[in-house]
């Protein structure tokens, strides 16, 4: 049998009739860890990263209500005989406990959630095994289902940390019946041989949380032995391409970007497989419900959050302490806490190696340049203003006012991006353009000609603007920075764009005489 509180296993089904992939490995990972220390997991990840997916997947494998040995028999934990003795060992052999809590909150008042979840598995428990007696609390009458039975529950707890986030008036009594659960002792060790819980917030470190303490997490900051269920693989995401004729460079620039350590590229799956079956490639993050609170959390009032985002959208990694973080939606110090967040939340994608952050693909693009757009502090407005105005001056040829803004980004940028170096210019010249998504896409050293042009801004399809050849100079003029761009060739990378292109050569002297500006700009129009 299955105790669920939620619509059963057809939600897997459903992803192996659709051709989802094959991400079996994971029920592996958890066998590991049944009758164990560490039989206690949590996994959190943004919305619609297939966590709900994930967690169907595991009910089906493991309810002992069903035969789903069909579902699985052609996947890996299947085929690979190393892994196929505890495949079977733990094929629906187990009671499990299911709790949809999204779906929950839906089906009763925020007082009675536990007393409907604590009701509807009691019920189910009692039609299942009629020796059980009414009357005990919750957590006897799981320990006397066990012992009946002589077989331990897995428990499956989906978005986990749902009414945290949205009913907090409950939240001391929801972690409480938590606490009775999986308090650390002998009762827990004896109801379950496993538990899995997924959300998108990690577990407080403040001891508010101590019910749940002895999970072990894996999260967007660190996602451990998980980082190859966080969403699709490149591997996989090339694969499906293939199945679906779809061009994967487009499907990469578009969804890929969440690089994890020992990974690498891992793709959203959702806007994956709605870009496959709809054959369109767009923003299907605007569709979540996370994106309604992006505009709120980079509008914050922390110094300096403004000009993160700027240079984040300008394409710069940004250095991020996540350690202070409160794991929760309204509790913010600095503007660390607010990029850790939206690590957590899907926006940013981390390098645990670097510690920094950066915005992960062009959808994720989109969707800050939405939301920037719509932050009424004055710094957002004037960056968003002066970078408009850039590219304005700059299709319009007007070499000197592209110079002075240069010059007055780099002057502002100073400590933090080092002035005198190459390096420091194209993130000065990066951040000067960063509102760029609107009608462009960026791309750094594009293989062209006889080399690599430092940045090239393409119009994107149906836009009306002239593509941009940008090339850099440190300590010498833009007439230099042209003459390079005509050498080597470099509109070569444009050829068959069809349109007019725009060389534009930027050029930095640090030894300028006093009063000399140290940037120029020379502009030329050509037609590939």
């Amino acid at each position: 049998m299955g105790i669920y509180l939620n619509p059963g296993n057809s939600g897997f089904q459903e992803i192996r009739n659709s051709r989802y992939v094959d991400k079996s490995g994971l029920i592996s990972l958890i066998n590991r860890t049944i009758g164990t220390k560490q039989k206690l997991t949590c996994v959190s990840r943004p919305r619609r990263f297939g966590k709900s997916f994930a967690a169907q997947m595991l009910c089906a494998y493991y309810d002992k209500g069903c035969d789903s040995s069909e579902l699985f028999c052609d996947l890996a934990i299947a085929v690979d005989k190393k892994l196929n003795g505890s495949y079977q060992q733990h094929l629906n052999k187990y009671d499990v406990i299911y709790l949809d809590m999204t779906n929950i909150m839906g089906k009763a008042a925020p007082q009675d959630i536990l007393s409907f979840i604590e009701n509807g598995v009691t019920e189910e428990l009692l039609d299942a095994y009629p020796e059980l007696k009414e009357g005990r609390a919750f957590d006897e009458t799981l320990l006397l289902a066990a012992e009946l039975t002589g077989n331990k529950f897995i428990m499956l707890i989906d978005e986990w940390d749902a009414p945290i986030r949205e009913m907090p008036e409950i939240q001391k009594m929801y972690l409480q019946f938590l606490r009775t659960l999986f308090k650390g002792s002998g009762t827990t060790d004896r109801i379950f041989a496993a538990a899995y819980m997924t959300g998108i917030l990690p577990i407080r470190k403040d001891g508010s949380q101590s019910a749940i303490s002895d999970f072990r997490e894996f999260t967007m900051v660190y996602p451990g032995a998980f980082a190859e269920y966080v969403g699709f693989t490149e591997k996989e995401a090339q694969e499906l391409c293939e199945e679906y004729e779809s061009d994967f460079l487009t499907m990469k620039q578009w969804y890929d970007g969440y690089i994890l350590e020992e990974i690498g590229s891992i793709y959203n799956p959702n806007s994956v497989m709605r870009a496959l079956y709809e054959h369109r490639f767009r923003s299907y993050w605007t569709e979540t419900s996370a994106s309604k609170s992006l505009m709120e959390y980079i509008g914050l009032d922390f110094d300096g959050l403004s000009r993160t985002v700027a240079q984040l959208l300008g394409g710069i990694e940004i250095s991020v302490d996540t350690n202070g973080f409160s794991n929760d939606l309204v509790t913010f110090r600095d503007r660390d806490d607010v990029l850790t967040l939206l690590i957590h939340l899907g926006y940013l994608s981390y390098n645990e190696e670097t510690r920094t952050v950066r915005i992960p693909n062009e959808e994720i693009r989109m969707e800050f340049a939405r939301a920037i757009r719509g932050v009424k502090r004055d710094e957002t407005i004037r960056r968003v203003r002066e970078s408009d105005q850039l590219f304005y001056d700059t299709i319009h040829e007007n070499e000197e006012a592209v110079a002075a803004q240069i010059e007055k980004i780099h002057a502002e940028e100073t400590a933090i991006l080092f002035y005198n170096n190459e390096q420091a210019l194209r993130s000065v010249i990066k951040l000067a353009y960063f509102s760029y998504r609107d009608h462009y896409l960026k791309f750094e050293e594009l293989p062209a000609g006889d080399g690599y042009a430092d940045l090239v801004y393409l119009p994107k399809k149906n836009s009306m603007m002239p593509a941009l050849v940008i090339e850099l100079k440190w300590n010498q003029s833009a007439n230099g920075a042209i003459a390079q761009i005509r050498e080597k060739q470099y509109p070569e990378a444009l050829k068959g764009f069809g349109g007019e292109v725009l060389l534009v050569g930027i050029g930095y002297d640090k030894d300028t005489g006093a009063g000399k500006r140290k940037h120029t700009c020379k502009i030329e129009k050509i037609l590939v």
